[in-house]
């Protein structure tokens, strides 16, 4: 498989930051990855996503890229269940969705919009 061009997405990772930026407008800032994973297979009826694994790698690899952040849930231990790690979509992700919305969704890797940094 050939490498990946610096400063591209793949259909995967443009398909998670356009249903991050989605459930972003209706007012759910943060997600977890199986819920994203539910949405994507629900309401979009995704085919790009093949596994679980494949889903977490590339939220990490959005992660590297700044345009998701990521936390550990606080209250799973009191729910009973394994702690979440729990994302959000930054300015800089939200400008590669709006970028990847307006050219389309296709096949091929979406280039990357030049994005100012993140104030830090």
């Amino acid at each position: 498989m050939p490498r990946r061009k610096p400063g591209t997405l793949l259909p995967l990772e443009t398909e998670i930051l356009e249903v991050a930026l989605s459930m972003l407008r209706t007012g759910r800032q943060s997600f977890h990855g199986f819920g994203i994973a539910q949405f994507m297979r629900e309401q979009r009826g995704s085919s790009s996503l093949t596994s679980h694994g494949t889903l977490y790698k590339a939220l990490g690899r959005l992660e590297e890229f700044g345009l998701l952040t990521s936390r550990w849930e606080d209250v799973a231990a009191a729910e009973g269940r394994p702690r979440r790690r729990l994302y959000e979509l930054t300015r800089r992700g939200a400008q590669a969705a709006e970028h990847a919305r307006a050219a389309g969704t296709a096949p091929a890797p979406a280039r990357l919009p030049r994005i100012a940094p993140e104030p830090t």
